[in-house]
């Protein structure tokens, strides 16, 4: 069984918000067209055919989307060097749906399994039900501990189906700075993370491979066994 764990990259799609140089709020979005409809290109083919040819432009960090090295750290490795075998996964996910908006919660409020080591960590906060309000962003986060610990742990990529690992209040970032700079790949606005609790399954972050892109939307699944 596959299920999708990706939300639907759209035009005028949700984002994150931050303040630029000028002061002003400006959202980061997608914004999807034909570049040339098949009314227009038919005429190239005499009548006999005609193509629709998509012309998209967004920001890396939109949608279900995964975070590479250089995300936080100028100069660290891009998403087009990762390898392919740290896109495809052994996952597991941890029920953190108990949390509240902007509640930190800790390695004693989740069900951490004993080996971890080498998978995709998902917590599911059950947060993706506010997909395109503004609860969405008053999320909550996983504790400095719990970071660390996973860290120690030696997983390979950490994801949450919410827009942020960290607290946005936090200007320190640590889960960014941890996991990224131990090369723990970061994957945030994943979607259906339910349907996996209790099973056994292989997670699959699949972005384009785009050179110095620090970030890039992902197709996110997962293959359930039997």
């Amino acid at each position: 069984m596959i299920v999708d764990l990706s939300h639907v990259f759209h035009e005028g799609m949700p984002g994150v918000r931050f303040k630029s140089e000028t002061g002003e709020t400006v959202e980061l979005t997608a914004h999807i067209h034909p570049y040339m409809t098949h009314a227009q290109s038919s005429r190239h083919y005499d009548g006999k055919a005609s193509f629709e040819i998509s012309d998209v432009a967004f920001q890396s960090s939109v949608g279900t989307k995964m975070d590479a090295p250089r995300h936080r750290f100028e100069g660290a490795d891009d998403i087009a060097s990762i390898e392919l075998h740290r896109l495809v996964l052994e996952g597991v996910v941890i029920d953190a749906r108990h949390a509240r908006a902007a509640q930190q919660v800790g390695w004693t409020d989740l069900p951490f399994p004993t080996h971890v080591a080498g998978r995709a960590v998902l917590v599911n906060f059950g947060w993706d039900r506010h997909w395109g309000t503004e609860t969405y962003r008053s999320h909550p986060y996983v504790s400095r501990e719990v970071v660390t610990r996973l860290c120690e742990a030696g997983i390979a990529l950490f994801g949450v189906d919410c827009s942020n690992v960290d607290s946005t209040q936090d200007a320190e970032r640590p889960a960014h700075t941890c996991f990224l700079r131990q090369r723990i790949l970061i994957v945030e606005n994943l979607t259906g993370l339910a349907r996996l609790h209790g099973q056994s399954f292989r997670f699959f972050s699949i972005p384009l491979k785009a050179q110095d892109a620090a970030a890039f939307p992902v197709r996110a699944f997962a293959e359930v066994r039997e």
